[in-house]
């Protein structure tokens, strides 16, 4: 039996991103240690619970997902070299940048044989144009350089991502570097759904920043109602500490005024899913957004933009084949008039959303099964 450690840096979706993973390295015999920040929107004791029945370990790390205090990355810096000093574990497994940043560094410090990083999206200083963006930007291009020489393996979700670190040169010529279904999803859990009957629910799954096009969605909302008033856009989320959230007035307004129905944060979406005709993300980058895997798993067609981690769960008519079937409708990024055009095309098409809802699980069936990204990363992890 080894010892593995998960790290990531969202606590409210530890388990949603690495719940199969952690599943899968306790099921070969593995003491399994999950370190995670605290959860903004659930409560602390949930994620102990959830972890502790499946026969896991949580710690908590002490450093905030947003902020760039030095005194905080000193302290996540800190809480790594502890955490895997005292457990000498035989592998980390590591996802989001902070961990990536620090965690992988402090592995290598310890002796930890296994250090497998993955990619999960470059987040906000690789989309905003701000000087302070830029700024951010440069300093994670640094601090991927040094991480990427602690790793011994590290996986992408998507084939942009790679290119841009092959492009900068943080990769190592001896680095094994694989490209992987995103976090992958659980098809047992997420099975084929048929869409409800009556008007066309078109739904997005985000956490609600500026960054996932949530903008796009309620103007794109707003146009779709003054052709087709009787369609429905439903947006299920929670604003977060991250600079790009919206506010609170702004999504209230879109509430009040009947552009969009506004679920709040559910803690398990299958149902919201059932309920939808069509998916929806208008995000302006991705590593592989998992909400969007799991509306391929149900059956139903994307509606996403032409950007990466986006481009990549969307298989146009043009691209077409005999063995995978087009699936969804891509849009530019930032272009609400290009989203509301692509909703109301599949608003009036009935068979052809059925279709697209077909392809989309065989989608999900081959390229991004959980099972298959598990397998590499226990196989990069040596257990």
């Amino acid at each position: 039996m080894g010892t593995f450690v998960i790290v990531n840096s969202i606590g409210d979706t530890c388990l949603a991103f690495r719940g199969t993973l952690l599943r899968e390295l306790i099921a070969r015999g593995h003491r399994v240690v999950l370190s995670t920040p605290l959860p903004e929107q659930v409560s602390r004791e949930s994620i102990e619970s959830s972890v502790r029945a499946l026969g896991g370990e949580v710690v908590f790390a002490p450093f905030a997902r947003t902020s760039v205090n030095p005194f905080g990355e000193l302290a996540a810096r800190r809480h790594y070299r502890e955490l895997f000093s005292r457990l000498v574990p035989d592998g980390v497994f590591v996802s989001n940048p902070k961990p990536v940043f620090h965690a992988l560094g402090a592995a290598r410090a310890c002796g930890t044989p296994r250090r497998v990083a993955m990619i999960t999206g470059l987040g906000h200083a690789f989309i905003a144009r701000s000087p302070r963006a830029l700024l951010l930007r440069a300093v994670a291009y640094a601090l991927y350089f040094r991480a990427m020489r602690s790793a011994t393996s590290v996986f992408f979700q998507n084939h942009d991502d790679l290119a841009l670190f092959r492009r900068r040169a943080l990769l190592p010529s001896t680095l094994d570097v694989r490209i992987v279904g995103g976090s992958g999803v659980d098809l047992a859990r997420f099975p084929t759904v048929s869409p409800p009957e009556g008007p066309p629910v078109f739904l997005m799954v985000a956490r609600l920043l500026t960054d996932k096009g949530v903008r796009e969605f309620a103007e794109a909302a707003r146009i779709v109602k003054l052709r087709l008033p009787m369609c429905r856009f439903r947006l299920v989320g929670w604003i977060d500490s991250n600079p790009a959230a919206i506010d609170s007035r702004e999504l209230d307004g879109w509430v009040r005024n009947g552009t969009i129905e506004f679920a709040g944060r559910v803690d398990d979406v299958r149902a919201e899913l059932a309920g939808s005709s069509v998916f929806v993300l208008p995000s302006h980058r991705e590593g592989m957004p998992k909400s969007t895997l799991e509306a391929l798993a149900t059956g139903r067609p994307i509606i996403t933009t032409d950007a990466p981690g986006c481009r990549e769960t969307v298989i146009t008519a043009e691209h077409a084949t005999t063995a995978v079937a087009e699936n969804g409708l891509l849009v530019p990024i930032r272009d609400a008039e290009s989203l509301a055009a692509a909703c109301l095309t599949l608003a009036t098409d009935a068979p052809r959303r059925a279709s697209m809802g077909r392809a989309s699980r065989i989608l999900a069936e081959t390229r991004f099964d959980s099972r298959e990204v598990d397998r590499a990363i226990v196989e990069a992890l040596g257990a």
